[in-house]
């Protein structure tokens, strides 16, 4: 298949999982009855909240997100990205782990988050997300989806790291997923010109489910679930509020761009 429907969903998650797997599963069943084929959940699709809470659910949320992605990717028979959850892999500690699964159910991929988000925001929220999670230590899988493309995966604060999108294109993925829970303060600046550049400097389809609006405290996120094509160009944008960003994706047309652009051939990696 040259050609099908993409969809990067965008939801407003709270520190309650029953309501934002109900929220979710409503998206997730939108976006399939306009005909997507792929379905993109953002990151902390079923969580947003304090980090104590988080450490306490982990271990059942850790099921239940696996357990609801395979269930929604058989009823709604859509190749579903869960974009990132918490999973226990210590006394405090977890990684933030997303899980791509086939309309059958078939786990497909499985990534731990690498880069993690320690940052002070001038609007003074300070971030330390290594003080609870810890970073994945396996190189970002790309997955050969059968009827739709080669898929890599990576989560939120990766956009900034070009490398491992290097990587994902290398290993021939056609299309990137960047699920993400982006500040509103660095979004507003960075989220869109980042995942063009991820796409057009590895000629690869992004779709960017994404977070949107305010959560706990002080946490906001920026919104703009996006999906942009080899070129830069955005194809579609959620805006503000909860819901999707749905648009076509063209294999043919990725291949084009790469023979017309084919810089990724005009790499001199022997000389970095």
């Amino acid at each position: 298949m040259s050609s099908f429907l993409a969809a990067a969903l965008q939801l407003t998650s709270t520190s309650d999982p029953d309501a934002n797997f109900v929220a979710a599963e409503e998206q997730i069943e939108m976006a399939a009855r306009r005909g997507a084929e792929l379905v993109g959940l953002p990151e902390n699709f079923a969580f947003m909240g304090d980090d104590e809470l988080r450490l306490s659910l982990a271990p059942t949320l850790a099921e239940r997100c696996s357990r609801f992605l395979v269930t929604m990717a058989r009823r709604y028979q859509v190749t579903l990205l869960g974009g990132g959850f918490p999973v226990p892999v210590g006394e405090n500690l977890t990684v933030n782990r997303s899980e791509l699964v086939s309309h059958e159910g078939q786990l497909l991929a499985r990534y731990d988050k690498i880069h993690l988000f320690d940052v002070d925001i001038p609007d003074g929220i300070t971030y330390r997300e290594s003080a609870t999670v810890q970073p994945g230590t396996d190189l970002p899988p790309v997955a050969d989806v059968p009827g739709l493309c080669r898929i890599g995966l990576s989560i939120c604060y990766d956009v900034r790291f070009p490398e491992l999108y290097r990587h994902l294109a290398g290993a021939g993925a056609e299309l990137i997923m960047v699920p993400a829970a982006f500040t509103a303060y660095t979004g507003k600046d960075h989220w869109q010109v980042l995942l063009q550049s991820r796409a057009i400097e590895n000629t690869a389809y992004v779709l960017a489910p994404a977070q949107t609006g305010l959560h706990y405290g002080r946490r906001q996120t920026h919104g703009h679930a996006l999906v942009i094509d080899p070129w830069g160009t955005v194809l579609a944008d959620a805006g503000v509020s909860p819901g999707l960003a749905m648009a076509p994706v063209d294999t043919d047309h990725g291949q084009r761009i790469r023979t017309q652009m084919p810089s990724l051939q005009h790499r001199r990696p022997a000389l970095f």
